[in-house]
């Protein structure tokens, strides 16, 4: 009774005045801790309780390994494995056995999760998920839908649970066959009323830009719940030409007196960005604001990113200085903000703020967002600067985007030297774009011979695609190496190479 009620202290009175103490009562104190979070308290009394010569029934078992998950107790959980291994009064049920395997996929130890399945005599529906759950959460999709095929040919019956585990695979691997065969297998089956898998299913289809279909499905349920709107909303929301159904969608929903999240107004924000409508925007961000969804971080920081690609600068300044708690996405963004804007000296200056305040260490959005405003504001020194010291910081992995950046701010300035060592210097493979570009800053800066070795890189990289022998053409060109630009010409010939001809709409 007290345990109902959350009285786990009154519980626990009741308990330690008993005389006498049975498995019952164990089952009934640690289970009253369970339900009321007390983790650690109810773990310690399974102890005593296995101290005092009781032995737990399978189901306590089970629910004390749970307890393990959830209060990350790995080494108790181990214990208890060891002790379902060489106490052969517990009997070591497909429950049981269950419950071990999400405790080893929990604690990323796939090998013990393998072992401890392949030991179940028999394996329900709920084993089966458990694994297909853990591959992934491991993100092996390919062994997962392996497991999802296996347990049927073993006639276990795949149950909605099973289906909703899966869908986020379909995905992950971009197959929306794969999505249509479980869909097809649910609808045969009865499923596909299930509220839950059908948030899971309309939320598959939305990610692949199938709204059509996930349309179908919401208009369908008879019970839509805010998750299924929240999902039906950000479909909408990705794609500029169905932004403003994604807006009606929302009104929809508030004429069904269902209360909105801040996953919605994310949702609503980002077809704001799409729509490039400040109009709407304050209206989102006013009902934020009113409805208390907007003093969230993350809703905070999509605000600062719908103000100033949608032109008002001074609200995403103003929503920056009023945020109570800033992460490094709240100052990327706002970083460039100001390099859009072209308030360079401004953004460095935030930059530098950042640093000294010793709250937040600039990750690799942050150095990248630096850097392009050094790159459009042509600050060659400050960008240096910049990018050697991401070079230098262990924590930060620079991606193509940011040699990309960094490369182009010194062939714009001219220093090609440099931009060639940096190239030829760098932690992984050059993309076509980056030497295609400082390909064209050689040429226009006269460095003929930077220019030719890279186009030449460039042909051996992409040999089918035309533009490059075109540009390796113009260089040789430049050099007045008019055999050369025979040479390449026959070679496009010979290769049946041809570049698209450009042409404008004006």
């Amino acid at each position: 009774m007290y345990a109902k009620f959350s009285e786990t202290r009154s519980a626990r009175k009741v308990f330690d005045g008993m005389p006498s103490r049975d498995t019952i009562s164990w089952n009934s104190m640690i289970n009253c801790y369970t339900q009321n979070g007390f983790f650690s308290e109810a773990l310690d009394a399974f102890r005593a309780m296995y101290t005092h010569g009781f032995v737990p029934k399978p189901e306590l078992v089970a629910s004390c390994l749970s307890t393990c998950i959830k209060s990350e107790n790995w080494r108790l959980g181990r214990a208890i494995h060891a002790l379902v291994f060489l106490d052969e009064k517990i009997e070591c049920t497909s429950f049981v056995a269950t419950s071990l395997v999400n405790l080893y996929w929990k604690l990323d130890n796939s090998d013990a999760a393998f072992r401890v399945f392949d030991g179940i005599v028999e394996r329900n529906e709920v084993s089966w998920t458990a694994m297909i759950n853990g591959c992934i959460e491991d993100r092996d999709y390919i062994k997962a839908f392996g497991f999802f095929r296996m347990m049927q040919c073993e006639d276990i019956k795949p149950n909605k649970v099973t289906l909703v585990s899966i869908l986020p695979a379909c995905t992950e691997l971009q197959s929306i066959s794969l999505g249509k065969e479980i869909h097809g297998y649910a609808l045969r089956h009865g499923y596909d009323l299930d509220a839950r898998f059908s948030s899971a299913l309309l939320h598959m289809y939305c990610k692949f830009g199938a709204l059509h279909i996930a349309k179908l499905i919401f208009d369908r349920c008879l019970k839509k719940e805010i998750v299924m709107w929240s999902s039906m909303i950000a479909g909408y929301s990705h794609d500029k030409d169905s932004a403003r159904q994604a807006i009606k969608l929302f009104n929809e929903m508030q004429m069904e007196g269902i209360r909105p999240n801040s996953v919605t107004l994310l949702a609503l924000i980002s077809a704001c960005n799409n729509l490039l409508s400040i109009t709407d925007g304050n209206g989102v961000h006013g009902y934020g604001l009113k409805s208390g969804l907007a003093t969230h971080v993350e809703t905070q920081n999509a605000l600062i990113n719908m103000h100033y690609k949608c032109g008002s600068f001074q609200d995403s300044v103003k929503v920056f200085d009023e945020m109570p708690t800033r992460d490094c996405i709240s100052w990327s963004s706002l970083i460039s903000a100001y390099g859009l804007y072209g308030y360079a000296e401004e953004a460095l200056k935030l930059f530098y703020k950042m640093k000294s305040s010793g709250l937040i260490k600039a990750d690799g959005v942050i150095y990248l967002a630096v850097l392009s405003t050094c790159n459009h504001a042509g600050f060659v020194e400050e960008g240096q600067a910049i990018f050697n010291e991401a070079l230098e910081n262990v924590n930060v992995s620079l991606t193509m985007e940011h040699y990309a950046c960094y490369i182009d701010l010194l062939a714009r300035a001219g220093k090609l030297d440099d931009a060639y060592d940096v190239l030829c210097g760098m932690r992984i493979e050059p993309s076509s774009r980056i030497l295609s570009s400082l390909v064209s800053a050689c040429k226009i800066h006269g460095r003929l011979d930077i220019a030719e070795s890279l186009a030449h890189v460039l042909v051996g990289i992409e040999p089918e695609n035309a533009a490059n022998y075109t540009l390796l053409s113009m260089v040789y060109a430049e050099c007045h190496n008019w055999s050369g630009v025979e040479e390449v010409r026959r070679l496009m010939k010979d290769r049946e190479l041809r570049k698209n001809p450009s042409y404008s709409k004006i």
